[in-house]
């Protein structure tokens, strides 16, 4: 077994001293407790059962069912309307022409 001494705020004390208390153990063992929970927590996965994924993927597919498909149109029409901003990094001018490009020949066909 390991020593670990920590300097600790009165405050932060009292709140673990009373926190114990409550749950009558000893201050080292409350300490010790709340490191393994938080410790665990944080890589604690969990195997998500065979039917919840076949309920959120039932969910997902309504919900792509229920948006629909937008027309070129209004796809057009949504981004005539969106504000100006600046460019993402690698988004030069030349990319920007290609994409609306393909968009166009989308459109066509």
């Amino acid at each position: 077994m390991s020593r670990l001494t920590l300097r600790l705020p009165n405050t932060l004390h009292n709140q673990i001293r009373v926190l114990a208390e409550h749950e009558k153990t000893s201050i080292n063992q409350y300490v010790v407790y709340a490191l393994t929970r938080q410790v665990t927590q944080a890589y604690n996965v969990q195997e998500v059962p065979d039917k919840v994924i076949r309920e959120q993927r039932a969910a997902y597919v309504a919900l792509l069912e229920s948006l629909g498909q937008a027309s070129f149109e209004d796809i057009q029409e949504i981004l005539d309307e969106r504000e100006e901003g600046e460019m993402e990094p690698g988004l030069n001018p030349g990319v920007v022409e290609k994409l609306r490009e393909r968009i166009s020949e989308a459109r066509e066909s």
